[in-house]
C-alpha cells in the first residue's frame, strides 16, 4: 500500500455528521497492530488519529467509551511500562476509512529516565513525521491542568498544527469537577491550547461522547468524501507479528 499525506488544507468544513452516525461509527472500530518501533508501523491511507497523554490521564478509558468497547485498549497494571504504539481500523463492511493510534503514556514515575527519554522521543518523531497523521487527541487531567510535558508535545507539534493538522485537548474525568470549575479550566486550557479545540470528558457520566464523536468523524470525512461504510479504502495489511493490543496508563 502507498502511504499518502493527510495533511489538511483550508477549506470549508465539513458539516458535523448525526450523533447516532458518528457514535455508531467508532463502535466499528477493532484491533489492526501493535508496534514496538516505528518502522513496525504499516503505511497508512486513510486519515490517522493519535491519542496521547499522560500515563493517568485515562486514555484507555476514553477510547473504550468512544467505541463502546470494553477492551479495545487495554489499561497497564503497570502504567508507563508497556511501550507499543497500537493501531485501530474504523469504517464498517470489511472497509477501513480511518485508524486511531493509541500512543504510550508518558511521564510516569515509575519508568527509567532512560526509557522515558526514549519513548518520548519516539513520540515526537511519530508525531513530526507520520504521514497519514490527520489528527491528534491529547488527554488531560483537569485537576493537573497541561504539565510541563503536555506542553513540549504541544510545542513539538505546533508547526503542523499551523500547517492544519486537527488538534483536541480533551479534559477527561470531568466527573471530578462541579460546573464552575469545570468552566474555569476550559477558559484556562483555551488560552494554552494554541488555536486546538478543548473539551470535556467523562467516561463516567458520557460527557463529551457524542460532540468528540461527532469531530473525529468529521476529522476523517473531508468535504465530499462518503459517509462511514461507503469508502472505497482498503483494509490495511497488519504488521507482522501482530500479538495484541497493549496500553501505557492506568484508567
Amino acid at each position: 500500500m502507498t502511504t499518502t499525506s493527510h495533511a489538511p488544507v483550508a477549506g470549508p468544513v465539513p458539516p458535523a455528521p448525526d450523533a447516532k452516525l458518528a457514535v455508531g461509527w467508532m463502535h466499528t472500530a477493532r484491533f489492526l497492530t501493535t508496534a514496538a518501533q516505528l518502522h513496525h508501523l504499516p503505511p497508512i491511507d486513510v486519515p490517522e488519529i493519535a491519542f496521547v497523554g499522560r500515563s493517568n490521564a485515562g486514555k484507555s478509558t476514553c477510547i473504550n467509551t468512544l467505541t463502546q468497547q470494553k477492551q479495545l485498549a487495554f489499561a497497564s497494571k503497570k502504567p508507563g511500562r508497556t511501550q507499543h504504539i497500537n493501531l485501530f481500523s474504523l469504517g464498517r463492511q470489511n472497509v477501513t476509512d480511518a485508524v486511531l493510534a493509541d500512543l504510550p503514556g508518558y511521564g510516569y514515575a515509575a519508568v527509567s529516565r532512560s526509557d522515558k527519554q526514549r519513548w518520548q522521543q519516539v513520540m515526537v518523531n511519530y508525531l513530526v513525521s507520520r504521514e497519514s497523521l490527520t489528527g491528534i487527541v491529547l488527554l488531560c487531567d483537569p485537576r493537573l491542568g497541561l504539565t510541563e510535558l503536555d506542553e513540549a508535545l504541544l510545542e513539538a507539534v505546533r508547526p503542523r498544527v499551523e500547517a492544519g493538522l486537527k488538534f483536541l485537548v480533551l479534559l477527561t474525568k470531568a466527573d471530578k469537577l462541579t460546573r464552575a470549575e469545570q468552566a474555569k479550566v476550559l477558559s484556562i486550557t483555551r488560552l494554552q491550547a494554541g488555536g486546538g479545540e478543548v473539551k470535556m470528558f467523562s467516561a463516567l457520566k458520557k460527557q463529551g461522547v457524542d460532540e468528540v464523536a461527532q469531530l473525529l468523524w468529521q476529522w476523517s470525512h473531508p468535504q465530499g468524501t462518503a459517509p462511514a461504510g461507503d469508502s472505497a479504502a482498503q483494509e490495511p495489511e497488519p504488521a507482522d507479528p501482530a500479538p495484541g493490543p497493549e496500553d501505557s496508563e492506568a484508567p
